[in-house]
C-alpha cells in the first residue's frame, strides 16, 4: 500500500492482542460434513467394549477412553469416563473445519485432545472469530461465527466476553482512531477494516483518511457478511445464479471445471454457471472448491471415520451452490480491496508513541468468564 512501509504497518497481534491456538482434535472421526454419520460413529463406539472400544477411539497421549475431563462450556457432552459411562450422543454442532468449509463436530471434551475451552466460553450469536490463514494466495484473514477448527494460524475473537462485551482490541486503539478520523469507530468497524485491508504477513495498514476508512469499512462489512453466512443468504444476480443442470450421481468421485462453459462437472452431474472467480478462489494454499469436494468424497482412513453417507446427500448440493455464490461474490471484492490505499497511515510507530502499543499483558490473556456453572471431571464442579 502506498504511504506505509510493510515494517511499520500494525499486525493483527498488535490490534487484537488476545489470541488462541487452533483446537486440535487428535482424531478425525468426531468431525465430518454429515451430522447423521457422526451420530452413527458414536453409536458404533458405544456398542463396542473393552479393547475394541479403545481401538475405535484412537487413543492419544491426551485422550483415552479412561480420560475424565470437564465439560466443554455451552455443550452437552459427558464428563464420566467413556470406558465406564459414555452417556447419550452429544448433539453435533456446526464448526468451520477448513476455509469456507462448514462441517459438524461432536462437542464432547472427552473426544478432543485440545478443544480450547476459552474459545467455547465466548462463543455466542454476537461473537466473530478472526482466523489467520497462511499462504500467498487468498485472504490472509477469515471471519466466522462458528467455532473454528482450522489451523495453523491463531484465532482472535472479536469480543473477550459473551454478549459482545469487552472488545478484543488494544486498549486505547478506538480512542486514538477517533481522534485521527474525527469519528469514533465501533469494534465491528475495526474488524471490517481488517478484513478489507489485511495484506500477507499478515499486516493491517491503518488510515487516518476518513473517506478511505469508510470505503474500506464498507468493503469489509460485505466480506464479513459473506464469510459469516448468517441472516439473509447471499445471491448472485438473476442469470448468474448457479443451478444443477444435470443431476449429480449418487456418489460423484471426480470434479472438473470447464472454464469456457463456466460449468462444474461432478462425474456426469453439471452445475452452471460457475464464475471463474469462484473456481479459482484459494485459501490456505488450496483451491477452496476442490478441497471442499475432497473432504466429502475422498476415501475414509478406516475405523469410525469410514462411517460416511452411502450416497451424496441433497444438503451437500445446496451447500455447494451457496459456496459457489459466496466465493464468486468474494472474488469480486478482491480487486477493490487490493486497490485500497493508505495515504495518511496510522503506523505501528505512531501507536507505540501514543501508548497504544504494545498492549498490556492482561489484554493478551483471556478474560474471566464465570457466567455459567461448568461441570468438571466425573460430575464435579469445575474450578476456574
Amino acid at each position: 500500500m502506498p504511504g506505509v512501509t510493510p515494517d511499520d504497518a500494525p499486525r493483527p497481534a498488535d490490534l487484537m492482542p488476545w489470541s488462541v491456538a487452533p483446537p486440535r482434535l487428535g482424531r478425525g472421526w468426531p468431525a465430518g460434513p454429515d451430522p447423521a454419520s457422526l451420530r452413527a460413529r458414536w453409536d458404533a463406539l458405544v456398542a463396542a467394549e473393552g479393547p475394541d472400544r479403545e481401538a475405535l477411539f484412537e487413543p492419544s497421549r491426551s485422550r483415552t477412553p479412561e480420560t475424565a475431563v470437564p465439560r466443554l462450556p455451552g455443550t452437552s457432552g459427558g464428563t464420566e469416563r467413556l470406558a465406564r459411562l459414555p452417556g447419550p450422543c452429544p448433539e453435533p454442532v456446526r464448526v468451520l473445519r477448513g476455509p469456507f468449509d462448514e462441517q459438524w463436530l461432536l462437542p464432547d471434551h472427552r473426544l478432543i485432545d485440545a478443544a480450547r475451552p476459552e474459545l467455547w466460553r465466548v462463543a455466542d450469536a454476537r461473537q466473530v472469530f478472526v482466523v489467520e490463514v497462511p499462504g500467498a494466495a487468498g485472504p490472509p484473514l477469515l471471519a466466522t461465527s462458528l467455532p473454528p477448527l482450522l489451523g495453523p494460524g491463531r484465532i482472535r475473537p472479536l469480543y473477550r466476553r459473551p454478549g459482545g462485551a469487552e472488545p478484543n482490541l488494544a486498549p486505547g486503539l478506538l480512542d486514538h482512531l477517533a481522534v485521527r478520523l474525527g469519528v469514533r469507530p465501533s469494534p465491528a468497524d475495526v474488524l471490517a477494516w481488517l478484513l478489507a485491508a489485511a495484506r500477507p504477513g499478515p499486516l493491517v495498514p491503518l488510515t487516518a483518511d476518513r473517506a478511505q476508512w469508510e470505503h474500506g469499512v464498507e468493503l469489509g462489512r460485505r466480506a464479513l457478511w459473506l464469510m459469516r453466512r448468517d441472516g439473509e443468504r447471499p445471491r448472485l444476480p438473476g442469470g448468474r445464479r448457479p443451478y444443477v443442470r444435470a443431476a449429480l450421481p449418487p456418489r460423484p468421485l471426480t470434479l472438473r471445471y470447464d472454464r469456457e462453459e463456466e460449468t462444474l462437472h461432478l462425474d456426469g452431474g453439471r452445475v452452471s454457471p460457475v464464475p471463474a472467480g469462484a473456481w479459482d478462489f484459494e485459501a490456505g494454499g488450496h483451491r477452496v472448491l476442490e478441497r471442499w469436494f475432497a473432504e466429502r468424497t475422498a476415501p475414509g482412513p478406516g475405523g469410525l471415520a469410514a462411517i460416511r453417507p452411502a450416497d451424496w446427500p441433497q444438503s451437500w448440493t445446496s451447500e455447494l451452490l451457496e459456496l459457489i455464490t459466496v466465493l464468486a461474490l468474494l472474488a469480486e471484492l478482491g480487486a477493490p480491496c487490493a486497490a485500497l490505499t493508505v495515504t495518511e497511515p496510522v503506523t505501528a510507530t505512531e501507536l507505540r508513541a501514543a501508548g497504544v502499543l504494545p498492549a498490556p499483558a492482561a489484554a493478551r490473556r483471556p478474560a474471566s468468564v464465570l457466567d455459567d456453572r461448568e461441570e468438571g471431571p466425573e460430575g464435579q464442579l469445575a474450578l476456574l
